[in-house]
């Protein structure tokens, strides 16, 4: 894997809020995009709820992803590591989004646990590395 690869799934996370919240408009009364926070806020269906609860934990979880693959790009962590820890980290996300609209919370969680677990060692890899280099 290269440092593209890492790149890509930067762009993969970054869209991934809009395919929950895709979910979340599908799954809920008709939509209404006059007020679609408003509308959303409305809506009582659980799937919708869950969905909508998924974009945002996406979001959230997008910042340090992407400020971790580029800090450890950075300070020049090996391309290969950066790779496996973005996919890895994308393949928790994508399993964190399903399972919170499948409502299956233990997994959820230890799938949101995963992906911070990459975030963190994307992390500490650029930490050391700079360290080592001071």
């Amino acid at each position: 894997m290269t440092l593209a690869t890492a790149y890509w799934c930067v762009l993969i996370a970054a869209a991934l809020p809009y395919l929950w919240v895709a979910i979340a408009k599908a799954s809920g009364e008709r939509y209404n995009n006059r007020d679609p926070r408003a509308w959303q806020a409305r809506q009582d269906n659980p799937r919708s709820q869950r969905a909508n609860a998924a974009q945002l934990n996406s979001f959230e979880a997008f910042a340090p992803f992407a400020t971790g693959v580029i800090l450890a790009q950075l300070a020049g962590v090996a391309h290969e590591r950066i790779a496996w820890l973005a996919v890895v980290f994308i393949v928790f996300r994508v399993l964190h989004g399903l399972l919170y609209i499948a409502n299956q919370h233990m997994l959820r969680t230890l799938a949101w646990t995963g992906g911070f677990v990459c975030v963190l060692w994307l992390l500490a890899q650029a930490a050391l590395r700079m360290t080592a280099a001071a």
